[in-house]
């Protein structure tokens, strides 16, 4: 048999056909190679001739008899695709041993058990065909029929086979460029379409400010269409006195015209409203853009000014759904349109005035809400009030933990679009009222309790302010970094109760920052170097505290130090794809206040904070598992909230570099660990290398 897909049973293709070959009648039709017939000339020919047809057949041709399958006839094509000597008189098993195991001995069996023909199409098969005898893989199409006597009982097997390999591999080959066709074309639409995403994305404000007395919060849903970059777009501006503008606009299409028309038109409008708070004004220069602007013609807009303070309104609904009024008793209203038309197409723009009572928040969107498939309009503006009322009444998905803003925003998108789907952007925008945060004051003991007792306060009065996770990491560490370094003032003969106290303010001003002030009545000390000139486990503090607020100032004084930061507060715009609707907002982890250190071989887990008052714990860990930087060891930082400046420098003493320990530091991305070892230049991965604590890497 010769093909390492011939095998026998490989032998003879279902598209040869018995009948176009005509086997049986070219074939001997008994075991011993006698004619039955007194005149087989009659028949099948002269027998020479029938030889050399047989012979000179271009498909392969064998006939075998007995259930061991011996080869009593093979004809040229298939003696050359076997690539085998001397056939006639030896067994299938015998001429193809390298064809054990498959499954052509099976085919033959088969054939001579049952009578059955065998068919098989573009087998595979391996044969020790080639240079050498190297093994060659190649493909056949074959039909393996019995051979019966005059009496009708098998005695044998016909085989016949077409190799196809060329037809085979040139079929692979078009499917593999198909593939790669069909993928590129994938990732071409993939790439666009994140580019897309990306572009509207960078487009709108990523982050909202946190101001007290009320909480904001917007979510933008892209499009369910390939085009999905948008023209939807949210805004919100602080404006002096205490006063709020909030924007929600619509520019007509999708697209990247639509985003880059929608881009300059928020610039615009954001600019002039911080410049005058003149609400007007502000919607007549962002008039005369859109009226010179590619594709921002009929663009829509809604702008509110709020007084915080007062809840007065001042809106204009420029060919804008009109804003809805949400109560914490469950009711909602819409406030009536003030009749202006859209941006481009010469509107004048009069505004309305409203009052809200401290109970009550607002809710701006586009139509993308309304117009959802299956509900018309009337259907949809009472759906959204109906919903609004139950999301701010808490009565939906209960005891999630987000603020009332946070559950208009999302909650709202989930209830809505889930039982009918949307087309076409949407964009939500909410501020509800907020009972004001206390400014912080804490005297803490000049002790080394006074960071866990600064940590832990801190944190609390941050939750109530619903600001980002990055300002939370960012105030707890400068905060830990601050009261660390007030504690380290002190004199070195001072004893522990020698001095006074640290005294340590928070508090949100009304532009929105986060500030923060930390005093002592303790000595400046600069930072001591070591011997090689770095900082030793001192001088970080300082440097990484700067790195995270946006500034620092130090007051050093003959009574001690006061070092205030500040950092801009702000709240997480969510942008959304349709299949993140049902996620909402992500709530963060529970932050624990003790540490602790996870031992398993070749690796060390730390939860909770790390900071001066477990350094040398943690140090003697590391030394411990790692055998004093002799084994590896994985350090995984994934459950850490803190990682203060004595725990860096003694990072750095231990450093995967030239002649430090041999740590594998793993910090996922988004986690407290990636940011402050990003931010020192730390060596890490933010992939585990442990499938499992303590498994394979």
């Amino acid at each position: 048999m010769g093909v390492e897909d011939v095998g026998v049973e490989d032998v003879g293709v279902e598209d040869v056909g018995v009948e176009d070959v005509g086997v049986e009648d070219v074939v001997l039709s008994r075991h011993d190679g006698g004619m039955s017939d007194a005149d087989p000339d009659a028949r099948t020919g002269d027998a020479e001739v029938v030889r050399e047809v047989f012979e000179e057949m271009p498909i392969a041709l064998t006939a075998m008899v007995g259930p061991e399958h011996r080869f009593v006839a093979a004809n040229a094509a298939y003696r050359a695709l076997a690539g085998r000597g001397e056939l006639i008189g030896k067994t299938v098993r015998e001429v193809f041993p390298d064809l054990a195991g498959q499954q052509i001995y099976e085919v033959m069996d088969r054939a001579y058990a049952t009578g059955q023909p065998q068919v098989g199409r573009e087998w595979r098969h391996q044969l020790d065909r080639g240079p050498g005898g190297t093994s060659e893989t190649l493909y056949t199409d074959f039909n393996v029929t019995a051979r019966r006597d005059d009496a009708g009982e098998v005695i044998g097997t016909f085989a016949y086979l077409t190799e196809v390999t060329e037809r085979v591999r040139e079929r692979e080959a078009a499917e593999r460029e198909n593939a790669r066709i069909a993928a590129d074309a994938h990732r071409r639409y993939r790439a666009t379409r994140d580019v897309l995403i990306e572009l509207q994305q960078a487009l709108l404000p990523t982050r909202l400010p946190v101001v007290p007395g009320v909480q904001i919060s917007a979510s933008y849903l892209l499009a369910d269409a390939d085009n999905a970059a948008g023209g939807d777009w949210f805004d919100v501006v602080l404006l002096s006195g205490g006063c709020i503008a909030l924007v929600v606009g619509d520019v007509v299409g999708h697209g990247v015209a639509a985003s880059a028309a929608m881009g300059q038109l928020r610039v615009v409008l954001h600019e002039r409203l911080a410049a005058s708070g003149d609400l007007v004004a502000a919607l007549q220069a962002v008039d005369r853009v859109a009226t010179v602007t590619p594709g921002a013609r009929a663009a829509t807009v809604g702008v509110v000014v709020v007084d915080v303070q007062t809840g007065v309104l001042e809106y204009c609904t420029a060919g804008h759904p009109p804003p809805l009024v949400v109560s914490g008793l469950g009711e909602s209203r819409y406030l009536p349109a003030t009749g202006a038309g859209p941006l481009g197409v010469g509107s004048s723009f009069s505004t309305a005035t409203a009052t809200i009572d401290p109970t009550e928040g607002l809710l701006l969107y586009t139509d993308g809400i309304l117009e959802r498939p299956g509900r018309d309009l009337r259907a949809s503006t009472v759906d959204l009030m109906q919903v609004t009322s139950n999301v701010t009444a808490d009565r939906a998905f209960r005891g999630n933990g987000e603020s009332p803003a946070d559950r208009l925003t999302t909650q709202t998108l989930e209830l809505l679009i889930r039982p009918t789907g949307h087309r076409d952007d949407i964009t939500l925008l909410a501020v509800t009222p907020r009972a004001p945060v206390p400014p912080l004051h804490l005297d803490l003991p000049a002790a080394p309790q006074a960071i866990s007792l600064a940590r832990a306060a801190v944190n609390a009065w941050q939750a109530g302010l619903h600001a980002s996770d990055e300002d939370q990491v960012a105030i707890d560490h400068a905060v830990v970094e601050l009261v660390t370094n007030a504690y380290e003032h002190a004199p070195a003969d001072a004893g522990e109760h020698s001095r006074t106290t640290i005294s340590v303010d928070a508090e949100l001003d009304d532009g929105g920052h986060l500030r923060v002030r930390v005093a002592d009545d303790g000595c400046w000390r600069d930072p001591v170097h070591d011997h090689d000139g770095s900082p030793g486990n001192r001088g970080y503090g300082l440097a990484m505290t700067a790195a995270l607020v946006d500034d620092l100032h130090i007051d050093r004084g003959a009574t001690g130090t006061t070092v205030t930061v500040r950092r801009r507060a702000s709240h997480a715009a969510i942008l959304l794809t349709a299949d993140q609707i049902a996620f909402g907002r992500h709530t963060p982890a529970h932050r624990p206040e003790h540490t602790t250190f996870t031992a398993h071989p070749g690796r060390l887990a730390v939860d909770g904070p790390l900071d001066a008052s477990n350094v040398e714990e943690f140090g003697s860990e590391l030394d411990r598992l790692s055998l004093a930087g002799t084994r590896e060891l994985t350090v995984d930082l994934a459950g850490v909230t803190h990682l203060a400046s004595a725990v860096v420098a003694e990072l750095h003493r231990v450093a995967p570099t030239d002649g430090g320990y041999p740590l594998r530091l793993h910090a996922p991305v988004g986690s407290t660990a990636h940011q402050i070892l990003s931010l020192v230049g730390l060596p890490h991965t933010t992939d585990d290398p442990h499938a499992v604590p303590g498994g394979p890497g």
